[in-house]
């Protein structure tokens, strides 16, 4: 044999060799799927917001010699939660360049196993809401959309593994609350939701499935407080359950803001006096913010200034940016201190995003107020609306008494007296005197103002419903639908389009 032969002999001998130890080195390196104690600690202080700890003890778990797929997922399960909280827009660059590496470990999964499909779709949905809270909102909805389908094929393989349902549930429920005009786009891409299918299939991981039992139950109610109506019982479920994990931080935060989203801020002030605080706990400067919400609706105009100049000096995001300093010139035009309150007109314009209806608004109001569009006769409503969104309902009633239809110049304003004086009546449970003021909001609002004729057909939907006068209800709702490009139009359509899609079962 020639020298030159015998070299491409050996050639080939050392890549077979070569070859042999690599794959001898990644039958070693098995992807696995083991939820071991330290993950799931992990997985619980996530939910706690202690984020520090819980990725600390992923950390440990991986110098092993085997991939497990759950670190994946608890490292983008991690990182949604301080992309929600902080608005990091560097770390949501980097979060979503980690998605692919994420799916792809995940993806070494055998088909046979049920985690895989699962925990793909874990790692879409998180990057779903993460995309749609920075405002990429056709992103997030082509990630709920593969998602959806790997759940969907999931469930069919494997229909007795439970965590599948978990987040089907919720995007049944979440695809069932579509608006009518926009459940085409659903049917075309092989959608189907169904409100009350969802809600069994999360409330059957509640009952079957003790690991994701707590998420699931978050999810449950956090469906009903913003999507759905929250029933006496889960509202008492909400008040105790913080009591019961004084230690987590979620909690917390969330009760404090169904609570006042329910109209009972003195009740969700309590909930923010035992917040748990520590250097485990992620920086959270919105809660600042509630504060300050809550001081506004109590008409403590310099405290609340206090809390909004707090958040916005620690806040490093962009959404509720805009709406605190219009909330900061509210205060002081409120005060009288129209010197301090115009310095604030400018920040709105030009600071912060619009991606909320609540920013959206602030900008509107801002630019109605240069205009001089806004009034000193508006005090009295601005006043009466906050009283009221914190259920002061004693103190809101006194303030739009001392007013009449015939106090507003503009239509749009008589339209909002009728409207705010509407919500007080029907919060104090007085429907009866509530729904002729929230007629002639519609009548008034309809062609100049439709976000307060949205809305008050949305509540007479809810009077007759209360009533159960179900034709009007449905008549009330459709109308509260139709009303077209409104500050209030996504809110207002999946309350709606739940309410309707609920009533037809």
């Amino acid at each position: 044999m020639s020298k030159k032969m015998e070299w491409r002999l050996f050639r080939l001998v050392f890549i077979i060799v070569l070859s042999c130890i690599c794959l001898s080195k990644n039958a070693v390196a098995q992807i696995t799927v083991e939820f071991s104690p330290k993950l799931q600690k992990a997985y619980f202080e996530i939910q706690k917001l202690r984020l520090n700890p819980a990725r600390q003890l992923v950390e440990s778990e991986k110098s092993s010699p085997e991939i497990n797929a759950f670190i994946p997922y608890l490292d983008s399960y991690g990182d949604l939660h301080y992309l929600l909280i902080s608005e990091d827009i560097a770390a949501y660059k980097q979060f979503t360049e980690q998605e692919g590496k994420r799916l792809e470990i995940i993806g070494k999964l055998p088909d046979n196993s049920p985690y895989k499909r699962f925990l793909q779709a874990e790692i879409r949905l998180h990057n779903a809401f993460a995309k749609l809270k920075f405002g990429s909102e056709v992103g997030g909805s082509w990630e709920i959309i593969k998602a959806y389908k790997l759940l969907e094929e999931n469930h069919r393989k494997f229909p007795d593994f439970l965590p599948t349902l978990k987040s089907l549930g919720l995007l049944h429920v979440l695809i069932g609350s579509i608006p009518e005009n926009y459940s085409w786009v659903a049917r075309i891409l092989g959608l189907k939701g169904n409100i009350k299918e969802g809600i069994a299939e999360i409330r059957l991981v509640e009952k079957e499935e003790p690991f994701f039992r707590q998420e699931a139950e978050l999810v449950d109610l956090l469906l009903h407080a913003y999507t759905l109506q929250l029933s006496a019982a889960q509202l008492a479920r909400l008040k105790q359950w913080p009591k019961e994990q004084r230690d987590n931080l979620l909690l917390h935060f969330f009760a404090t803001t169904v609570w006042m989203k329910e109209g009972k801020s003195e009740e969700a002030a309590e909930f923010l006096m035992d917040v748990p605080t520590g250097n485990s706990y992620i920086a959270f400067p919105f809660l600042n913010y509630l504060r300050a919400e809550i001081h506004l609706q109590k008409g403590n105009y310099a405290s609340a200034i206090r809390d909004y100049q707090l958040f916005l000096s620690q806040y490093k995001g962009f959404n509720y940016i805009k709406d605190s300093n219009f909330k900061i010139f509210m205060c002081f035009w409120l005060l009288d201190k129209s010197a301090e309150a115009n310095a604030y007109i400018s920040k709105i314009k030009t600071s912060g995003k619009t991606i909320i209806e609540a920013d959206q608004f602030a900008e509107r109001i801002a630019q109605e107020f240069s205009a001089g569009k806004i009034g000193a006769q508006q005090k009295i409503l601005y006043r009466a609306r906050y009283a009221t969104d914190g259920g002061f309902l004693t103190e809101a009633y006194k303030l739009i008494e001392t007013s009449t239809e015939t106090n507003f110049p503009s239509e749009s304003e008589k339209a909002e007296f009728n409207y705010r004086k509407a919500r007080i009546l029907q919060k104090l449970e007085k429907n009866s005197q509530a729904t002729p003021y929230f007629q002639r909001s519609i009548q008034l609002a309809q062609n100049i103002s439709p976000g307060f004729a949205a809305l008050s057909a949305l509540q007479l939907g809810y009077v007759y419903l209360s009533k159960k006068d179900l034709a009007k209800a449905a008549a009330y709702f459709k109308q509260a639908i139709s009303y077209k490009k409104h500050e209030y139009k996504n809110s207002v359509d999946n309350k709606a389009r739940a309410a309707l899609t609920q009533m037809e079962k």
